[in-house]
């Protein structure tokens, strides 16, 4: 009985320590939230990314939080660099649950998180790879779907921004498929992620993404496959010396929040931060795109050797993940999204 109490006073010692770090995420995101949509009330918002500060996805956030709260009528707060405790994941659920967040996360880890297996298509490896198709895409009959889906769950998809291509950064140099054969490398946890290690014959090992520089030190990784801002953003130059230019996602920050959030704002209200989501990711897909090849040439100055590798042989490699369609798609999925973007 003693040993009992014992274990039940450490779980709520535990369980009232989560909660003290939940509840300072959850006060900023819900402060205001049951006044936001009373008349001269700010509507409550906390933006809540894994980034680093410098990386473009944080600045964009912060963007559209200096022109919301310019308005007068919303009080935006941004965390950044996992400031709020959770993955992204976590955060999003946090989201769907009802607390005032905007999420950052992507089409993969949605497909997982709300069972769209489709959606996998946007970010799967040598699929998309031009951002300016990222203009069409909210215009496209398959998009409006994948929307609808999520809305039904309780989650509504604002925006998709580019963010950059997701290449290897690594502790030995990667210049063909068989160099990655054995490497513990730091990826997506979710399908996605699971199939490109399968086929490039590396080990797929998830932690946070703030975790990766202290993972390389302490050499139970060996690197990680991540795009260019966020490489540089959290100082991977000096714990990865090589970098192989594979380019095989292209990674999209998938903007999303609780639907109760924006039915709780007032009409115009809402108009104008969705408005304000949207072009501000627009804005930032062309300046992370005109920055991407600057992190390449400023790696080289910091000491990374940067491999241009042979992309059909990786291309190659990841060809059996479509025909054995680990990604459990819609057949015919790629074909009917080329045909509505034009391609």
């Amino acid at each position: 009985m003693k040993i009992l109490k014992t274990v039940l006073i450490a779980v709520l010692a535990v369980c009232l320590a989560a909660g003290g770090l939940f509840a300072k995420g959850q006060q900023d995101a819900q402060e205001g939230a049951a006044s936001g949509g009373a008349s001269g009330a700010k509507i409550a918002v906390t933006f809540a990314g894994t980034e680093g500060a410098t990386a473009g996805q944080s600045r964009m956030m912060q963007e559209v939080a200096d022109q919301l709260n310019a308005t007068g009528r919303f009080d935006v707060k941004v965390y950044v660099a996992g400031a709020l405790p959770g993955d992204t994941d976590n955060l999003v659920t946090q989201a769907r649950l009802g607390v005032n967040l905007v999420v950052p996360s992507d089409p993969g880890r949605l497909a997982s998180q709300f069972n769209i297996p489709d959606l996998n298509i946007l970010m799967a490896p040598y699929i998309l790879t031009d951002y300016k198709l990222l203009e069409k895409l909210p215009q496209t009959a398959l998009y409006k779907e994948w929307q609808a889906q999520l809305e039904k769950q309780g989650i509504v998809l604002i925006a998709d921004m580019f963010n950059g291509f997701r290449s290897f950064y690594t502790t030995s140099q990667v210049k063909n498929v068989a160099d990655l054969s054995g490497l513990r490398i730091r990826g997506f946890g979710n399908v996605i992620g699971q199939a490109l290690a399968k086929y490039l014959g590396y080990a797929q090992t998830t932690v946070n993404a703030t975790d990766i520089y202290a993972g390389v030190q302490a050499k139970t990784l060996d690197g990680c496959e991540i795009q260019a801002s966020t490489a540089d953003s959290y100082r991977l130059y000096e714990v990865t010396k090589y970098m192989a230019l594979t380019k095989h996602y292209m990674l999209q920050s998938s903007f999303v929040c609780g639907k109760a959030l924006l039915d709780g704002m007032p009409p115009a209200d809402r108009e104008l931060f969705i408005k304000t989501v949207y072009d501000t990711a627009a804005k930032y897909s062309e300046i992370i795109a005109k920055e991407e090849q600057g992190y390449y040439d400023g790696f080289k100055t910091k000491g990374i050797t940067v491999t241009e590798v042979n992309l059909g042989e990786f291309q190659n490699a990841i060809a059996p993940l479509y025909t054995n369609n680990d990604l459990k798609m819609t057949p015919g999925i790629k074909d009917r999204l080329f045909k509505e973007l034009g391609l």
